[in-house]
């Protein structure tokens, strides 16, 4: 008797198709036989709606996870930082292949500008408190208004110029072939990505050992160690996928795993930040162990009274240039 295909779930974005597509054009060439299977989320069906208020973490992935849980599909395919750090009961992120670009980039409607030479008063589009908050504190003179939908859907606003500029995960249009619209990269120390920014999740249910041994040739270790830190100290400070916390690990040039850390509070336009950047201490210490370090640090430092005043509606409810919610974080 044939063996069943083993079905990818995804998402029906261009974006989520095309990460999918890679994922399951390795799986092929290791002869496995594979079907993709589209699912509709929460953060896809409303576009419109500022993400917090209608559900906050997992919007992008709670409906794949519940189809993982039905047995309607064996495996799914997230963008890692739309994952909530809580495991959901009976699944497992099996896999964390190598991580694309992990930064933001500004894409602009005139070639040659960056975040410094936009002119005074110029409109920036993005609905990310994380990156609000940076170009703020960056550019305090210009403009930024909400904008969500697909990457598609956000560089057609911006070349019929809704916006003079418009801040997307680079990953998405590295994955996409897009590469050539990337004005500028936005990297830390100036400006921090998201958790899990860049690299992709595989998730299965904790018991498939077909679905196991499948995906984990896709695993890059050195990647997964990263977001293992980098998610430890999101979960540490309490903050969710849609705190303005942003973080980057990575190896050193003599073999450590660094972390680094930001977590940002905005009143209006007034703009504050704590950044902390740590090694780990020795070969014991795990990428675990080394983000809830770093987040203690954050925390003695303040980063929790940050955090809780974000969390307060009259403080964070508002758009700095007017009338638009920008504490939901859009995913891409």
């Amino acid at each position: 008797m044939a063996t069943e295909p083993l079905r990818i779930g995804t998402r029906a974005s261009q974006l989520a198709l095309t990460q999918t597509g890679w994922v399951a054009e390795r799986l092929r060439t290791w002869s496995e036989d594979v079907a993709i299977v589209e699912v509709s989320t929460r953060g896809d069906l409303r576009q419109d709606t500022p993400i917090h208020r209608f559900g906050g973490d997992g919007v992008f992935v709670r409906e794949l996870e519940q189809a993982l849980l039905d047995g309607r599909i064996d495996v799914a395919v997230h963008s890692l930082k739309d994952v909530p750090t809580a495991a959901t009961p009976g699944l497992e992120i099996a896999a964390v292949p190598l991580r694309a670009l992990p930064f933001d980039v500004l894409v602009t409607g005139s070639a040659g500008l960056t975040l410094e030479s936009l002119s005074p008063g110029a409109v920036v589009g993005t609905s990310s408190v994380r990156r609000v908050a940076q170009v703020l504190g960056a550019r305090p003179d210009i403009v930024v208004r909400p904008l969500r939908g697909n990457v598609d859907t956000r560089l057609r606003r911006l070349d019929a110029g809704d916006y003079d500029a418009i801040i997307l995960a680079g990953a998405g249009l590295e994955r996409l072939g897009l590469v050539g619209r990337i004005t500028e990269v936005l990297q830390p120390p100036r400006f921090w990505p998201a958790v899990g920014q860049g690299a992709l999740a595989i998730q299965i249910r904790a018991a498939d050992r077909r679905a196991h041994a499948a995906v984990l040739p896709l695993d890059d270790p050195p990647t997964h160690s990263a977001v293992r830190a980098e998610r430890a100290c999101l979960a540490a400070l309490a903050g969710g996928c849609l705190a303005p916390i942003g973080a980057w690990s990575r190896g050193t040039a003599t073999g450590k795993l660094a972390l680094g850390a930001c977590v940002l509070e905005m009143v209006g336009r007034t703009v504050s930040r704590l950044v902390v950047e740590e090694d780990v201490r020795d070969e014991d210490e795990s990428p675990e162990g080394l983000g809830a370090r770093v987040a203690a640090v954050l925390v003695g430092r303040g980063a929790d009274r940050m955090l809780e005043r974000m969390r307060d509606p009259a403080a964070s409810a508002t758009h700095p240039d007017g009338g638009t919610d920008v504490t939901g974080v859009t995913n891409a």
